[in-house]
């Protein structure tokens, strides 16, 4: 065998790995740098900004301070009781109003301080509802310290915002409203504002919690630990490209202080607002005229729903909805092609929604979906919309059954009167209730009167006992009870196998 032929595996080996030693290493390399960075990214994405003063620069000549004045009036209360003619009477009179105002309480100026943000060069400005609510005179303050009037534009006291105008020589500096839909928990932000009446402040922190509700029928709150003060009212909350994601609002405190819980109201619902108060001077939102409640687990067995989500119609008044054949009962899944997760999201589609446009509702009714078209019409206008429902008028008997935990009776025209029921609504009047029993846990009062059983309306004890049998018999665990009370309506689920 020739030289050439004595190399061995391993040497083969050795002679391969040789020649295939610039491709592995060349490979090797270009992984090293993506790795280095991946790792540099996430570290930026993750690690705390080096500074914050940037950010800080850029956007405190668009954010001011607002200070209003209010005339209210003040009394001193109640003066002794002398006997008219006393000689005392003049004396206690001067005592207690030394200025001599007799015919009338007193007037003074009361001051208010908060804080807000300017988003166009033509002097428009963003601040909360209660910073400037009642002002006989509203001033801005500008980090230059330049001072200008403010007048207002329109306000919406169920966001807490307010849009105000002033006029100006030349262009202001103004900030951009972000997207709080993509803000994260986590993320940075930074708040800016006029705390305390000290003046122009920063704050930084994190985004602690997204969505929260307090008292607002529209509340969608940003949650943030950036300490927020008061006089920080109608201030920005920014992100870390200068955006404004939120207006501060709010603050939840055992003291009045910051305790790192602060909340500001989503820049989503902000520029719905606003838009609206800069075209009209008002909100104007969409109404589809129902009442509603949150779907239970307990609701959703009972209804046959495979799972609890959605909104449970309890009433329709004279509206879009009853034009467009929404019923009592119905479970509203989707509204304008998003799925509705409970009644606080659907208020809000709905809303946020174009008065006068059209909207398809998915609901599910009797076993199965339905898809109706609405036209929405203006909450505003509707508000005081009484609820309205007919139902044959049927004598009631008197009568008395026990089940469920219930004492019921039917209603006769002295109850109705007695206990707000609308004419044409026939049911039963619960007189009494065991206080051991499911129907107690869930609410369910004296006095009470139930309309409907089963998604059924019933005039009698022998309706009410027929939908109970209906409902073991078809294995359902529960019973879905439609209650009023004061002529307000919800929807309770009532357990069946106990009873049997």
């Amino acid at each position: 065998m020739s030289r050439q032929e004595e190399p061995t595996l391993n040497s083969h080996a050795l002679a391969y790995q040789d020649r295939s030693w610039p491709i592995r290493a060349f490979a090797g390399m270009l992984l090293a740098i993506a790795l280095l960075l991946a790792q540099a990214m996430t570290a930026h994405a993750r690690g705390a900004p080096d500074s914050f003063a940037d950010l800080a620069d850029k956007v405190s000549p668009a954010v001011v301070n607002i200070t209003t004045s209010t005339t209210v009036s003040t009394s001193t209360g109640p003066g002794p009781q002398l006997p008219e003619g006393s000689p005392f009477e003049d004396f206690f009179r001067d005592f207690m109003n030394p200025e001599g105002e007799r015919n009338g309480p007193r007037q003074r100026r009361s001051q208010a301080l908060g804080s807000g943000f300017v988003i166009s060069e033509d002097g428009f400005i963003v601040t909360n509802n209660h910073v400037i609510e009642k002002a006989d005179e509203i001033k801005v303050e500008f980090f230059s310290g330049i001072v200008l009037d403010a007048t207002v534009i329109g306000t919406d006291p169920k966001t807490d915002i307010a849009l105000l105008k002033v006029e100006s020589d030349t262009p202001l500096a103004f900030v951009p409203f972000g997207n709080s839909d993509v803000a994260r928990v986590g993320d940075w932000v930074m708040a800016v504002g006029n705390p305390l009446g000290q003046g122009f402040s920063v704050s930084a922190g994190i985004i602690s919690a997204r969505n929260r509700a307090l008292t607002g029928t529209y509340d969608d709150f940003i949650q943030t630990d950036a300490a927020i003060n008061r006089g920080n009212s109608g201030g920005p909350l920014f992100n870390m490209d200068g955006q404004v994601i939120g207006v501060n609002t709010a603050i939840l405190s055992p003291n009045g202080g910051s305790i790192g819980i602060g909340f500001s109201m989503a820049s989503n619902v902000v520029t719905n607002v606003v838009d609206q108060l800069k075209e009209y001077g008002e909100t104007r939102r969409g109404w589809l005229g129902v009442r509603i409640q949150d779907v239970t687990a307990d609701v959703a067995e009972a209804m046959g729903l495979e799972k609890a989500g959605g909104a449970l119609v309890t009433d329709v008044p004279e509206g879009p909805a009853r034009e467009a054949g929404i019923q009592s009962g119905d479970v509203i899944l989707s509204f304008d092609g998003v799925d509705v997760a409970d009644t606080r999201e659907l208020v809000r589609m709905v809303g946020n929604s174009t008065v006068g446009s059209s909207a398809r509702v998915v609901v599910y009714r009797d076993g199965g979906t339905q898809t109706l078209k609405v036209t929405l019409g203006r909450r505003e206008v509707a508000e005081g919309a009484v609820p309205a429902a007919a139902s044959p008028d049927t004598p009631a008997e008197p009568q008395e059954m026990q089940t469920l935990g219930l004492t019921l009776t039917p209603l006769t025209d002295e109850m109705r009167a007695q206990l707000d029921v609308a004419p044409g609504i026939d049911g039963l009047v619960v007189t009494d209730v065991d206080q051991v029993s499911e129907a107690y846990e869930k609410g369910l009062r004296a006095g009470d009167v139930i309309t409907e059983a089963g998604q059924q309306q019933i005039a009698s004890l022998e309706d009410f006992e027929a939908r109970v049998t209906e409902a073991r018999d078809a294995g359902r665990k529960s019973l879905l009870l439609l209650i009023r009370r004061q002529g307000d309506p919800r929807f309770v689920a009532l357990g069946v196998e106990a009873d049997k």
